[in-house]
């Protein structure tokens, strides 16, 4: 294994020659499934608060909740580039806090970046991580730790004064040192004059085939959440009713106690057997 496959200039090294594959896992079974697949990174996300934790949105996980999946996703993937998503409200309070936090992605999580969702308004912050030697992925387009303020979660960059603020928050974020740019939520046609503009890779959801990548979460990939699918996501397997199928034969054979059978007991030695019914 290359040390130089654990850094984000991996990921650099790939645009323009072929496409980036990330996925966003929270746990060790998850993981160690994207790395056998072999994945190029796979981000810990703090979506990780509905899809792991039931939560409506991301804005109730905890930094301790976000280093637990990640402790968990590096034991999984030990040999694939991580990066941990920084939760609302551990970066947004103070430079000195973010850096703190930032660091204990790092030392704690055993993650080799962070991602900061935002544009303009947190390039500073990405330039003092970025001196402190802490890789940054960039988010902007839909940022659901804006949710409240954006009106929920929509599809940015449609109008001129937003498709304009997009584009140069990108080209602020490649200055200050991202190494690359999650665009989600973004007109295709957008996304493809942004990561034209740039010379860091873009990573697409819900951004169209032109990006210099693609992430989506495992969950979704494997069709394990039933009910509403957003547009940009594709299931490739209905991972739910082929689980529960699984689950319901498991319990069909524990009613009728065909199961478990001999195959599946562990035996003892006759005369030890006999020896304990005679008291």
């Amino acid at each position: 294994m290359s040390l130089f496959k654990l850094s984000p200039h991996a990921l650099i090294a790939k645009k323009g020659r072929e496409a980036i594959c990330g996925i966003t896992a929270y746990d060790f079974v998850s993981a160690r499934i994207a790395e056998s697949a072999g994945v190029d990174f796979i981000l810990i996300g703090d979506s990780a608060s509905m899809v792991m934790l039931g939560e409506e949105d991301t804005y109730r996980i905890t930094m301790e909740e976000m280093l637990l999946f990640c402790k968990a996703v590096a034991r999984g993937a030990p040999n694939t580039l991580r990066i941990g998503d920084m939760p609302f409200l551990s970066y947004q309070t103070s430079l000195e806090k973010a850096i703190e936090n930032a660091g204990r992605f790092i030392k704690e999580g055993r993650c080799h970046g962070v991602k900061i969702e935002g544009g303009k308004e947190v390039v500073p912050l990405v330039k003092r991580l970025v001196s402190f030697g802490i890789p940054v992925l960039g988010h902007i387009g839909l940022t659901p730790q804006k949710s409240l303020e954006l009106g929920g979660l929509k599809v940015q960059g449609k109008d001129i004064k937003t498709a304009r603020e997009l584009l140069s928050s990108a080209k602020a974020l490649e200055r200050a040192g991202c190494f690359a740019i999650v665009l989600e939520c973004v007109p295709s046609d957008l996304a493809k004059l942004i990561t034209e503009s740039l010379k860091i890779p873009t990573i697409g959801i819900g951004a169209g085939p032109f990006t210099d990548g693609q992430i989506l979460v495992f969950h979704d990939v494997v069709g394990l959440l039933p009910g509403f699918r957003p547009k940009f996501v594709k299931a490739y397997i209905n991972g739910f009713e082929i689980i529960k199928s699984a689950i319901e034969s498991y319990k069909r054979e524990v009613k009728e106690r065909t199961f478990p059978t001999r195959e599946h007991s562990f035996s003892i030695n006759h005369r030890i057997l006999q020896r304990l019914r005679k008291k």
